[in-house]
């Protein structure tokens, strides 16, 4: 007898704010842009990528090829996601002295 096996959709376990912040916090902590990218593309669609898109102004089709594995959504497109997310960035300094 064989399984079957499904693809797994991290959007489906993004049901809470927490859930969302601890996998944005993650993201963020790689300093990989695409995937911060890519992880906000799959927030947008836990949340509804069709309310996303009203509340930018951006159509939703943009916003899945921005956001997708090999987008590269312009800073005033994450921005506007992220807003519309309820999403917010905080500056800090690094612990690292040689930045002066």
């Amino acid at each position: 007898m064989s399984e079957k096996l499904t693809t797994y959709d991290p959007a489906e376990d993004l049901i809470s704010d927490e859930a969302v912040a601890a996998f944005m916090a993650e993201a963020f902590e790689t300093g990989d842009a695409g995937f911060i990218a890519h992880a906000l593309g799959i927030v947008a669609r836990a949340k509804g990528m069709t309310e996303i898109a009203k509340q930018t102004g951006l159509s939703r089709e943009q916003l899945y090829r921005s956001f997708s594995e090999r987008g590269n959504p312009t800073l005033k497109t994450t921005l506007a996601v992220m807003k519309a997310l309820g999403i917010d960035m905080t500056a800090r300094m690094t612990q690292d002295t040689n930045h002066r």
